[in-house]
């Protein structure tokens, strides 16, 4: 919960949470010199700050070229690059694990019938929560992350990444009836899944 807390806390610097959300959405590892751009300050700002959240857990530091190797001492060495960290963060005053409980309820559920009622059950849920030609805004709000590639809507995050571990063919299967849901008929949403991304994509039907 600490750990958790001081997370969080990191973010409500307003240039901190600007960086965070930047190297978020991109999906993938960012270079200062393109983190300072993408926000409007100076790259030795961008650094300090994108240190900070790193040392927060909130980004991941590794290192890669980002550019063609130039002649001369130094030429073509790795810069230091920052990618959204893994580890989910989630604070609750007093505490609460609905993780656990999901879990524990999704190892439950291991029958067909149970399964297909899940799927069911997931499917009106995405349903009600449908407006039409407002759906990826509901995607968003839920935190799927969605952004489009290749024709196709995908979705950088998954909400359920923690019980999807551990049960991959429930979770995905209620996910996917879920998001059919949501789409209605705006879009068609299929299983695509991707590393480290949400098992669902979407192609969009008549351009909506």
């Amino acid at each position: 919960m600490n750990d958790d807390l001081s997370a969080v806390a990191a973010l409500h610097e307003p240039v901190r949470r600007a960086l965070y959300e930047f190297v978020a959405a991109r999906g993938h590892a960012v270079g200062r010199n393109e983190a300072a751009e993408g926000v409007g300050i100076s790259r030795t700002l961008a650094a300090f700050h994108l240190d900070k959240l790193a040392e927060a857990g909130l980004l991941e530091i590794g290192f890669m070229r980002l550019t063609d190797a130039r002649p001369g001492p130094g030429g073509g060495r790795p810069a230091k690059v920052y990618r959204r960290g893994r580890t989910p963060r989630q604070v609750s005053l007093p505490a609460r694990d609905y993780g656990q409980l999901a879990a524990l309820l999704a190892e439950a559920v291991q029958g067909a019938d149970a399964g297909d009622h899940a799927a069911a059950a997931a499917r009106v849920a995405g349903e009600r929560a449908h407006r039409p030609g407002g759906w990826l805004d509901t995607l968003r709000a839920r935190g799927y992350e969605p952004y489009e590639q290749d024709g196709r809507v995908r979705l950088r995050n998954c909400p359920f990444h923690q019980v999807a571990e551990d049960e991959p063919l429930l979770v995905c299967t209620m996910n996917l009836a879920l998001c059919q849901g949501i789409a209605g008929a705006d879009a068609t949403a299929e299983l695509d899944p991707r590393p480290g991304e949400c098992c669902v994509s979407f192609s969009k039907n008549n351009n909506r």
